[in-house]
């Protein structure tokens, strides 16, 4: 039996198809637009495959920036985005690459260690493609919500098991793609591999002193508000920390274990000389326990669910309701204007002194994107 109407019915639903298609394509390629980044006077940028060549016109290949002060010192490297679901670390990153005058020793600024993850995100965990910020005179800022994974474009295919290199540590195969589970990398691995084995050598090549990896993690993990440090940073960790806890923020100290391999924390202080940091700040975009996932949970963090569950004693921080960008951001800054402070003390000839970074109540008070540059230049 003939159904009438069958051929413009399934012509009806090619076209609905093509139209999605097509529409998913233009978000798809607006993911790969650069994001952009205003450098303070006395930056010079770079790109990372001057350290390593192995990643020389790949997607790998991120810009580096570098600052030096009139007076010599030691050589500090902050690293954000290295997961670009975690919106905090690369704003912090931005923020001293924007608003940074190195006075001693050498600051880098590397915003988006993983900017292949930064051309695609996570649709199936409801995440927005983007965040912006209104700048002091009113222009937007807006930067790209990434995914936690380098993009599947440039992994694929991934292995069922993912057996780290210089441990033989066995991963899920999807961790090949995160940056930060391939550490100390591998020059002709794949090409996670081959990012975090530049970024290595270039900590190692330019002799960082200190190395920060900046984070975040969901309010109900264990190891939030936190410094991750290697047994050779512990001593100036536990320093900072002292110095944070007297200015009201509240830190966890955490040992780097031995055993869990791959991470900047544990790889780069045993494959380098530097005194590597990772630092953890509560994120309610990336918890299990979250509402409704948008641009105003990541840049607010308000969600009833993390009240609720925090009065039941399921948070390892406070939530008031609220962990909002301009905290988040204040936390990481503060922390590392700490760190640099007991530099300074424990090691003088490494010093490096930064000006211009706004406090945690600045923050709070005007707004991350008061401190951006205008895009309106």
């Amino acid at each position: 039996m003939k159904l009438k109407g069958t051929p413009f019915t399934a012509l009806l639903l090619l076209a609905l198809a093509l139209g999605l298609s097509a529409l998913a394509a233009v978000q798809f390629r607006a993911m790969w637009a650069d994001d952009l980044f205003v450098p303070a006077p006395g930056f010079e940028k770079h790109l990372l495959s001057e350290w390593f060549g192995g990643i020389k016109d790949t997607p790998a290949d991120t810009p580096v920036y570098i600052q030096e002060g009139a007076e010599s010192g030691g050589t500090v490297l902050i690293l954000g985005g290295t997961h670009p679901t975690e919106p905090a670390s690369m704003m912090t990153a931005t923020l001293f690459l924007e608003r940074a005058k190195v006075t001693k020793g050498r600051l880098i600024v590397i915003p988006q260690a993983n900017i292949m993850g930064f051309t695609h995100n996570s649709p199936q965990e409801a995440h927005p493609r983007s965040i912006s910020f209104t700048a002091a005179d009113g222009s937007t800022r807006t930067f790209r919500f990434g995914s936690r994974l380098t993009n599947t474009v440039h992994e694929w295919p991934s292995p069922d098991i993912y057996i780290h290199p210089a441990s033989g540590q066995k991963l899920p195969g999807k961790e090949r793609g995160n940056l930060n589970r391939c550490y100390p990398g591998v020059p002709d691995g794949s090409l996670t591999e081959r990012l975090a084995y530049a970024l290595t050598e270039l900590v190692r090549k330019e002799k960082a002193d200190l190395s920060f990896d900046l984070h975040e993690a969901s309010p109900e993990y264990p190891v939030v508000n936190a410094i991750v440090a290697h047994e050779r940073s512990m001593e100036l960790a536990a320093m900072a920390a002292m110095d944070l806890e007297g200015k009201g923020i509240p830190i966890r100290l955490e040992p780097s274990p031995k055993n869990l391999r791959g991470l900047t924390h544990r790889e780069w202080g045993n494959y380098t000389e530097t005194m590597p940091i990772l630092m953890e700040t509560g994120n309610p975009v990336q918890g299990r326990l979250r509402g409704r996932t948008d641009e105003r949970l990541a840049l607010t963090g308000i969600d009833k669910a993390y009240v609720k569950a925090f009065a039941l004693g399921r948070l390892y921080i406070p939530y008031d309701g609220k962990q909002t960008m301009e905290y988040r951001v204040g936390r990481h800054a503060e922390s590392i204007l700490a760190f640099l402070d007991n530099l300074d003390i424990l090691f003088e000839e490494r010093a490096v002194f930064v000006e211009g970074i706004p406090s945690l109540a600045d923050l709070e008070e005007k707004g991350v994107g008061f401190f951006l540059t205008p895009a309106k230049q």
